[in-house]
């Protein structure tokens, strides 16, 4: 027998030789083939593991997005969320739960842990929709966290109860054990997903789904119903400004701002904040900026408890508007936030529009309504079809015919001949548990039987049966009617929290165009805005500051908070890359003179605008109209000043050398007719060679 471990892989065998040894070529091809990166084991067509990790990946990727991160379209809910109202569902009777209670038995269906429930309960209460909290379930404005669930109750709300539950529309699927049974989708009348929002990042995509106002969604479904325009836009529980200028149908972002109103001398209020902040994210935000100098606030008190009050104690004669400003462009005031609405629809992640939405809710709507009048429709006829049954059977003295009856098919047969004769008054035929509702009439009931009473209560099943088939036949009106009558009962406890308007855009160099003063200490040598000394220039930290020095060298740099920059410094201020430099310089015992433009640079890098060591004797922003020099006295000179015209260089860029001036050396330069300035004195207008 051969031993597994001998057998050769069929590369070995192919290169075993018996009797013939192979060509040296055919064995050089096989080990090139073999270590060719193109043959790589990932590159084989079957690989076990490969195929497992692509398996396993996907599957977690679907679950992730469909059963976790991204809500259905058709009840606007998560798997979690959904498993919490049909929890609430079973458990209500009216009263408030414990939410541990809650929790509890919603884990029979949410395979995921109680913490992921517990937390997707207290969001769900703090929306004010669906769920009726008692007890601390925390605080949107302030960020703090809710009581343990063993300490809070909840219930549903009227609006959840009465719009959101209908068994008999509801299809249900085992849960993840078997043992009990949950709702693929809830028959809900109510366009959640709009009403609600939602976040959720999944594998390979996310969500963000800004919440809108009640009232509005279910006009918007109005307007749908009668073939109308309409626009729908978010509305956020902690109310602000919104500017919707990039806002698409749901896509796109939109603009939020604090609400902010001057109060007493000098103090600003903030009463409303931008939806995604809490008052601790807001303060630390204008604490920060307040310490970088941005804005001109002394002080900040937080007295928010039920609504938002943070009052800031502005800098002696600030201007309240202009601090304003400073509030929405350097701190929290003021957010963007993106909008990316991705949805489960047919099992899958779609991307819509808020309109594709509404219109998708309102279709719903209506067929929610449909199954249900469907539903009250057959419930009615066999109410009339039993109550009809029941006054013949009574009325006509039936049951005496089952008398003599001895077995029960004669009884059935007795029934049913008896009711024949009276078949015209029913809807459909008479089945055989028809004939055992009737054998089980107590002798109680038929004594007491009432005809004058059954003939009203089928009048009445008539004439609703007659409504339920009139609002079938015009079911659009009756939708329409419907959601009037739920504007009419929920809308006032639902009002518009966020104002819509225009931001006029703040523009931050103008607005902190003299934030930071730049001094610099000619004896230390040292630059900033955090040091004494001559100031150089007021500018913003938005700018970048151009530092030329003596020698040549420059730089282009951030405003400096302290910053060693010798005692050689020529020149500090904004940069402006276009701006024109005159600029004269002397190496190698000749003189130069040029026009240029900084232009681009890298920050923080040093450049020479001159040759090597050199040193500049003249630089002037813009174009000098002539250019006064003095030449030291020297034996043999006959020329001791000369007039130069800058016009005459070219502009160009700052590593170019210059025009040549002179080789003498200079004395003294200006731009101004100096004093020292001989008009009669042996002199000339200055040549300036390339």
């Amino acid at each position: 027998m051969v031993n597994k471990s001998d057998k050769q892989r069929p590369e070995q065998q192919e290169l075993t030789f018996s009797g013939k040894k192979p060509a040296f070529q055919d064995i050089t091809k096989k080990l090139v083939k073999e270590n060719d990166p193109s043959e790589n084991i990932l590159s084989k067509s079957h690989d076990p593991l490969k195929d497992l990790v692509d398996d396993n990946f996907m599957q977690y990727a679907s679950y992730v997005i469909c059963e976790r991160a991204i809500p259905h379209l058709a009840d606007g809910f998560k798997p979690v969320q959904r498993r919490i109202m049909h929890a609430l569902y079973e458990k209500d009777d009216g009263r408030f739960i414990k939410v541990a209670n809650i929790v509890g038995h919603t884990m029979q269906y949410h395979p995921h842990g109680d913490a992921s429930i517990g937390a997707a309960l207290v969001n769900l209460t703090n929306k004010n929709f669906l769920i009726e909290g008692q007890g601390n379930f925390g605080n949107i404005y302030t960020g703090d966290s809710a009581a343990a669930s063993r300490y809070i109750e909840c219930r549903l709300t009227p609006l959840a109860r009465n719009e959101l539950f209908n068994k008999k529309l509801t299809r249900f699927v085992a849960s993840y054990d078997g043992r009990n049974k949950e709702p693929v989708t809830l028959p809900s009348k109510l366009p959640l997903l709009l009403m609600l929002g939602a976040e959720g990042i999944a594998v390979g995509l996310s969500t963000r789904i800004l919440p809108h106002n009640f009232k509005e969604l279910l006009e918007a479904e109005i307007a749908i119903l009668k073939k109308k325009p309409f626009q729908i836009l978010p509305d956020f529980p902690q109310g602000g400004l919104m500017d919707v200028s990039g806002y698409d149908k749901g896509n796109g972002s939109v603009k939020v701002r604090a609400r902010i109103e001057p109060a007493k001398k000098d103090h600003l209020v903030i009463r409303e904040i931008p939806y995604g902040t809490t008052t601790e994210s807001l303060i630390t935000s204008i604490e920060d900026a307040a310490r970088l100098k941005k804005i001109p606030v002394r002080s900040i008190d937080d007295f928010t408890s039920e609504h938002v009050e943070i009052e800031l104690r502005l800098q002696p004669n600030t201007d309240p508007k202009r601090a304003m400003d400073a509030l929405y462009a350097f701190t929290s005031c003021e957010t963007t936030l993106n909008s990316n609405l991705v949805v489960i629809h047919n099992k899958r992640p779609v991307k819509l529009t808020v309109n594709d939405v509404v219109k998708e809710n309102a279709r719903q709507f209506v067929k929610v309504l449909q199954g249900e009048l469907t539903n009250r429709e057959n419930e009615l006829l066999e109410e009339f079809h039993a109550r009809t049954l029941t006054r013949i059977f009574i009325e006509e003295r039936i049951y005496k015919q089952i008398e003599k009856c001895k077995t029960q098919e004669t009884v059935l047969k007795a029934v049913l001949d008896g009711i024949a004769s009276f078949q015209k008054e029913l809807r459909r035929d008479v089945t055989k548990n028809d004939v055992d509702m009737l054998l089980s009439l107590r002798i109680r009931r038929i004594s007491l039987f009432d005809i004058n009473k059954n003939k009203k209560e089928i009048e009445t099943i008539l004439a609703e049966l007659d409504r339920v088939k009139k609002n079938l036949a015009t079911l659009t009106k009756y939708a329409i009617r419907t959601l009037q009558g739920l504007i009419k009962k929920y809308g006032d406890q639902y009002p518009r929290h966020t104002e819509i308007t225009n931001f006029k855009e703040v523009k931050i160099k103008e607005l902190t165009a003299n934030e930071l003063n730049i001094f610099y200490d000619k004896k230390t040598g040292y630059l900033g805005h955090s040091i004494k000394g001559d100031s150089a220039l007021e500018c913003s930290s938005y700018d970048k500051v151009l530092l030329i020095w003596r020698d040549g060298r420059y730089k282009v740099l951030p405003p400096p908070d302290k910053l060693f920059v010798d005692k050689n410094l020529l020149y500090c201020a904004k940069v402006d890359r276009k701006q024109i430099f005159t600029l004269v310089y002397t190496a190698d015992a000749l003189s130069y003179i040029k026009r240029f433009t900084i232009g681009g640079t890298i920050l923080n890098k040093e450049y020479l605008c001159t040759l090597p060591d050199s040193r500049i004797q003249l630089l002037e922003k813009g174009t000098s109209s002539e250019i006064y020099v003095k030449y030291k006295p020297a034996k043999g000179q006959r020329i001791h000043q000369q007039m130069f015209k800058p016009e005459q260089t070219p502009v160009k860029g700052a590593k170019v050398r210059g025009n040549h001036m002179t080789s003498k050396t200079i004395d003294k330069i200006t731009t101004k007719m100096p004093k020292w300035w001989e008009n009669n004195a042996k002199g000339k207008n200055g040549i300036l060679l390339d």
